[in-house]
């Protein structure tokens, strides 16, 4: 089975080796890039991310002979399982089967993406996915890093950091300005952090969203979402027109929000609330 073919279909589905076969291609600098590209991306899997992949993406975006692009894919591949182990924490030795990372893997990582992102010398792309993956694990040193990159002038480093502001707290005013740009991808990323820390002052911004005219599906859901988060008793009445919506991933949509909202469990009759 090749890379393309895992690609489409299901983690669960893959075969039990999967793992090994992305060590081989991440540590072989002679095969072809876009297959250590795809490879770097599903590694970071669930399914499949173990201490031995995480040191194979790890020496991968420490390494200089490597090109940007495969450097910054892997440090973003770790961004989940960082998220993972910070959540789960390591002393519940019950939970070990659920341990994705051990804790000196994971130590190991969240410092040497520290130091990266510290150093000058590492090109600025890749600065930019260390501060994406590395705050998905949030340390001290990521709030003023954040706020370095908002206010840099630099609309990349801006994007970054309005991503960066879903998971490190704090930055609601920042979030609401950016609610405002003309980004579509910074305003994305504005109203997805909104939702995440139910930010109420944004809920005017968000509330317009749902009733605009033109508005792609990527921010419609996310504008779904915040209007669950932030207000979830208002969610029935303001969402309830999309629930008749001809697009089924739309309507999906809804009906999870209203379910987040409510407080309902998946088996519930949507009727309900309507």
């Amino acid at each position: 089975m090749d890379l393309k073919t895992l690609m489409d279909i299901p983690p669960w589905e893959w075969p039990e080796d999967a793992d090994k076969m992305f060590l081989g291609i991440l540590g072989d600098d002679q095969a072809d890039e876009s297959d250590r590209l795809l490879a770097a991306e599903l590694a970071g899997d669930f399914t499949v991310i173990n201490d031995e992949l995480a040191e194979a993406l790890l020496s991968m975006f420490r390494s200089s002979d490597e090109t940007e692009e495969l450097r910054g894919k892997a440090s973003i591949s770790l961004g989940p399982a960082l998220e993972h182990a910070a959540t789960m924490g390591f002393e519940d030795a019950a939970d070990a089967d659920d341990i994705l990372l051990s804790e000196e893997v994971f130590l190991e990582v969240q410092q040497s993406l520290r130091e990266l992102f510290l150093d000058a010398h590492v090109p600025q792309d890749v600065r930019r996915r260390i501060l994406e993956a590395s705050v998905r694990a949030p340390q001290d040193w990521h709030r003023d890093a954040i706020r370095a990159a908002y206010s840099s002038g630099d609309e990349a480093w801006r994007l970054t950091a309005v991503f960066c502001m879903q998971f490190v707290s704090g930055f609601d005013d920042q979030i609401l300005e950016a609610l405002d740009s003309n980004d579509p991808e910074i305003r994305y990323h504005a109203v997805c952090a909104a939702g995440d820390w139910e930010i109420d002052a944004a809920w005017p911004h968000v509330a317009a969203l749902v009733t605009g005219d033109e508005i792609d599906k990527p921010l419609l859901f996310a504008v779904i979402e915040a209007v669950a988060s932030i207000r979830p008793e208002e969610a029935p009445g303001m969402l309830g027109a999309l629930a008749d919506s001809d697009d089924d991933e739309i309507v999906e949509a809804v009906f999870e929000a209203l379910a987040m909202a409510e407080g309902s469990t998946e088996d519930e009759e949507p009727d309900e609330y309507f």
